[in-house]
């Protein structure tokens, strides 16, 4: 499958924007894993940013800056948002409101806990009716993510968006998904070549078992991708950013990786 990258938007520690970590993630300027600014996603409407989650707003900030990189408008792109865990904040706090005596849960709180709310204030922010497919797949999300939003390239024939993302759960879930850090990323894809294309990916489906993932040369940055599913993006993000013809292996299902021939144009 041939896909075309237009548009990145990225967010995590140190890494502010796609303009602002090209460098770093090609090694052409060091890493320092700073705190994130807190997400702008300035799309959504005053009343919806406020009502929103703090995942919510990591996934629409990097959605929008794809959007605005690739100059394109929202509502002529399909959508795929990959989340391993979804609104773990959100949960926790239904939990510990339903172990009070009162146990009195908010309406708006109840409505954020679904899967499916970075998409919906999407869909709300931009006016989109375009489809939109959010998924899970534990610690293989954003492999399967990009899997789903190639196939709905080449069969739809129109654009698609990519959002991955994945935020630290409170404790005490936190013991049971350590993830590491917060981050974010999105891609939007097409499937043909365009004046303003960033890379050309080749993907392959594969069940060679000598093939191992493709790892960060920094060490740091290494442990922030193996430590949230979301960052599994870093490889590919870090082969677009140092605009070469480079190969990357992406852990999939069990013994299946996704190859990827990252093409400069």
């Amino acid at each position: 499958m041939t896909l075309y990258v237009n548009g990145i938007g990225m967010l995590g520690p140190g890494l502010a924007g796609w303009a602002g970590s090209r460098a770093v993630l090609a090694g052409e300027s060091p890493w320092c894993d700073d705190a994130p600014p807190d997400p702008s996603a300035s799309v959504l409407p005053p009343n919806e940013r406020r009502r929103s989650s703090e995942t919510v707003r990591w996934a629409v900030h990097v959605a929008q800056e794809a959007m605005q990189q690739a100059a394109a408008d929202a509502r002529e792109v399909v959508s795929v948002f990959a989340s391993s865990d979804g609104e773990t904040g959100v949960l926790d706090r239904l939990c510990t409101e339903l172990a009070t005596p009162q146990r009195a849960i908010s309406p708006t709180l109840f409505h954020h806990s679904v899967h499916n709310a970075a998409s919906g204030y999407w869909g709300i922010a931009t006016g989109s009716q375009q489809s939109s497919t959010v998924l899970a797949c534990y610690d293989s999300s954003f492999c399967a993510a990009l899997l789903e939003a190639a196939a709905s390239v080449l069969i739809e024939e129109r654009p698609v968006l990519l959002v991955a993302y994945d935020l630290p759960p409170p404790p005490p879930l936190y013991a049971a998904r350590p993830l590491r850090g917060g981050f974010a990323a999105a891609l939007l894809l097409t499937r043909t070549p365009a004046p303003k294309n960033l890379a050309q990916l080749d993907l392959v489906l594969s069940n060679d078992r000598s093939e191992k993932a493709t790892s960060m040369d920094d060490a740091r940055l290494e442990a922030l991708r193996s430590g949230n599913q979301a960052a599994r993006a870093l490889p590919l993000l870090a082969a677009i950013a140092k605009q070469r013809a480079t190969s990357v292996c992406l852990e999939y299902l069990e013994e299946q990786y996704l190859s990827i021939r990252v093409m400069p144009c």
